[in-house]
């Protein structure tokens, strides 16, 4: 996958935005930030470190612990919490369907809960 396949892929989700929270650029150096419109929360964040695209998503830390040890693609989160986020290596032993299994988990996560009224 690209950086604009896992964007574009990104955006499919209800709500998703683009986000450049942290450069005034958008090029290939840029971290992109892909959020839920309405709590702002993020759920993926992608961006090129020691020349290999990557992705940090949201998880379960249970799960999250499972994929480090079943991918070598899948390590604790670069830059974030290492309990709850992953950082996936894109083009490594993890095939894309499964980045994209992560990728609605992690909005999953972060999505609005719905209240229920009594």
């Amino acid at each position: 996958m690209t950086r604009q396949e896992i964007i574009d892929y990104c955006l499919t989700c209800p709500a998703a935005y683009e986000d450049y929270p942290f450069d005034d650029i958008t090029g290939p150096a840029a971290w992109t930030v892909m959020r839920h419109g309405i709590n702002k929360k993020s759920f993926a964040l992608i961006y090129v470190r020691n020349g290999k695209l990557c992705v940090n998503l949201k998880c379960d830390p249970l799960e999250a612990d499972f994929l480090r040890q079943a991918f070598e693609g899948v390590t604790p989160a670069y830059h974030m919490n290492k309990e709850h986020w992953n950082t996936v290596t894109v083009g490594s032993d993890v095939q894309e369907v499964e980045i994209k299994r992560q990728i609605g988990n992690s909005y999953d996560l972060i999505k609005p809960k719905r209240r229920t009224i009594k």
